[in-house]
């Protein structure tokens, strides 16, 4: 090779694209002119996806999706008057140190002063979904609070309105007054799938805006939490902190996937194990509290619950999963549909249901007065029911019973029985029965075994007799709800 050559040829190609580059910055240039003095276009209230591609031009960073997010995510700040508890310490801090400098903890004329409400604060994270200034955050963020406020990563403070709150889902609203707000995209987040990089955005513990990556490391997540009632949660390794809650969790689209919610840990702090509420869910609460200022919800009218190994085997069905109806309310829209207690849900509306917090979630989404196609076992065979949805209610009814006369059955369970209007009381447990092994517990009344009520001792022990080796599935009432229990045959237990 020639080395005169080869640095000669180097240098044309230099030059070329340095010749090239003066072209594109002087176009860009002319196509900036041209559009000055045109009026700006109105900013629309939502924003598409902003990034193209995963990472723009195949750089090892995350550094373009950060970009377009954290503008996006605010700081909430929240206060609200404390309430006095009769075991607070009746005086304040003045009035503690004021008795050892010599003054009187009393007012002018010998009465005490009332304690001074104290203020608390909530600190947490919010996003900033739609150009005219609404912010999705938690519920737990602006619970009870009288002034909320923002900070913005341009360093403006902003005092926002609560538009609405909906605890079930730990969901509330907020609204800011302007225009032309960095927004982030609603994704979808169904199309999520496990494994997917993710990153989590928001202040936590109040150190300023902060940005960590992980993955999905699961689906369809229930936590128990809190209210509780709709969860449906993404988990993530991604760390997240006190502080992180309301905060957005993104796709490597710069697209808003969940709303940063949980953690699980013993020490409270992050130990991977973190929780997002999907931006589905989120959006048709935004879209209900917008509208209507509260979330409107469908109810089927069960009480149902998971179906284990044991269950499955005890219905003969031929495979674990689904939600058996332990308890069917009077006058619902699953009894008008001929739901019975003992139907084992595996389809609503074409998806499979695979747990009782898949099913909640899909009823609560299909909205009142709308009609569902139901499919459920009963029997060993399957039945397609028709459900016209009703209005999802907080109500709930209780069930009790009161025990009269007491006997004793400690040969099949391991529990001592009472008849009762219902069926039997549970007087006491065997903590080495097959009974306590089961969860039951003194005071449930055992309403069913394998389908069949039971109003005697007698009904009972024929009852597991006939169960011979396959488990025995029992009704139980307890504490105002009915909740099958499986109890496992001798020989195992």
């Amino acid at each position: 090779m020639n080395p005169r050559f080869s640095f000669s040829k180097r240098a044309q190609q230099a030059a070329l694209a340095v010749i090239a580059a003066a072209m594109l910055a002087t176009g860009a240039a002319w196509r900036t002119a041209a559009a000055e003095g045109q009026p700006s276009p109105t900013p629309a209230a939502t924003v598409s996806t902003p990034i193209a591609h995963a990472i723009a031009g195949g750089r090892d960073s995350y550094a373009d999706v950060v970009d377009v997010v954290s503008p996006a995510v605010v700081t909430v700040r929240a206060q609200g008057r404390a309430r006095v508890s009769p075991t607070q310490f009746p005086f304040s801090d003045d009035d503690f140190f004021g008795q050892f400098f010599g003054q009187s903890p009393r007012g002018s004329r010998g009465q005490r002063q009332a304690p001074r409400m104290p203020k608390q604060s909530a600190l947490g994270s919010g996003v900033v979904v739609t150009s005219d200034g609404y912010i999705l955050t938690n519920n737990h963020v602006v619970d009870g609070a009288e002034d909320v406020n923002v900070d913005f990563t341009d360093g403006r403070s902003m005092s926002a309105k609560i538009i609405g709150t909906d605890k079930p889902s730990d969901l509330a609203l907020l609204k800011v007054n302007g225009s032309g707000f960095k927004a982030v995209a609603i994704g979808n987040s169904e199309a999520v799938k496990v494994g997917d990089v993710v990153l989590a955005v928001g202040n936590p513990l109040n150190v300023g805006q902060t940005v960590t990556m992980g993955i999905i490391s699961a689906k369809g997540r229930s936590t128990g939490v809190g209210d509780g009632s709709y969860e449906d949660f993404l988990q993530t390794d991604a760390p997240i902190n006190h502080g992180n809650s309301g905060g957005a969790l993104v796709n490597m689209k710069g697209e808003l996937v969940g709303i940063n919610s949980q953690i699980l840990s013993e020490s409270g702090g992050n130990i991977g194990i973190g929780f997002a509420i999907p931006s589905n869910m989120a959006k048709h609460v935004m879209d209900d509290l917008r509208t209507n200022g509260k979330v409107t919800r469908a109810q089927l009218g069960v009480t149902v619950q998971g179906i284990t190994a044991d269950m499955a085997s005890s219905l003969g069905l031929k495979q674990t999963g689904g939600a058996i109806v332990s308890s069917v309310a009077e006058g619902s829209a699953a009894e008008r549909a001929g739901v019975k207690r003992g139907d084992v849900i595996v389809s609503f509306n074409g998806q499979t249901v695979r747990d009782t917090n898949s099913l909640r979630n899909r009823v609560a989404d299909a909205g009142p007065g709308s009609t569902a196609d139901v499919i459920v076992v009963r029997d060993g065979g399957e039945k397609h029911l028709s459900v016209k949805l009703d209005e999802a209610s907080r109500d709930r009814s209780a069930r009790r019973g009161d025990g009269e006369e007491r006997s004793s059955d400690k040969s099949a369970l391991g529990v001592s029985v009472a008849p009762d209007a219902k069926g039997l009381v549970v007087q006491d447990v065997d903590p080495d029965g097959r009974a306590a092994d089961a969860g039951i517990r003194a005071g449930d009344v055992i309403l069913e075994v394998n389908r069949q009520a039971v109003k005697s001792i007698d009904d009972l022990r024929t009852a597991i007799r006939k169960s011979g080796e396959k488990p025995t599935l029992l009704l139980v009432s307890r504490n105002g709800n009915d909740v099958y229990l499986t109890v496992k045959p001798s020989a195992q237990g």
